[in-house]
């Protein structure tokens, strides 16, 4: 039986994969990629929509975070990151670029991963907004 927090969990996993595929120009044909449904999604993980989601602070969205379980903080993180990096790219927001990297680094704080694409990414972003 899976229960709400592993379906949560593998939402939130799916859509960081999905993000991914699209951040690094490699979307797959399959209805995830073809119908990104950032509020739907956003309302299934967080139980606000995409607008909601965007619309707060950074500090107010690690708070949301902190309140779940603390095994589950990277995979919150690696995806808002990818959210927020791949809305920041196409929407030209810096707002959201500035969320990107500091979920990005809260990622590789909590999880203790070495991920290059990552880093990279973070370096990107701090270029952009300088």
């Amino acid at each position: 039986m899976i229960t709400d927090k592993e379906f949560t969990l593998r939402l939130i996993r799916q859509l960081s994969q999905a993000l991914e595929k699209l951040i690094l120009d490699k979307p797959e044909e399959s209805l995830m990629q073809k119908d990104l449904d950032f509020d739907s999604l956003m309302k299934d993980i967080f139980k606000m929509n995409f607008s909601e989601v965007s619309s707060k602070k950074k500090e107010e969205l690690i708070e949301m975070i902190n309140e779940r379980q603390e095994r589950d903080h990277k995979d919150y993180y690696e995806m808002l990151g990818n959210l927020f990096y791949f809305k920041g790219k196409t929407e030209s927001n810096n707002d959201f670029l500035d969320k990107a990297r500091t979920f990005y680094e809260r990622y590789l704080q909590n999880s203790g991963i070495f991920a290059l694409p990552v880093i990279n990414r973070i370096s990107e972003i701090k270029k952009a907004l300088d």
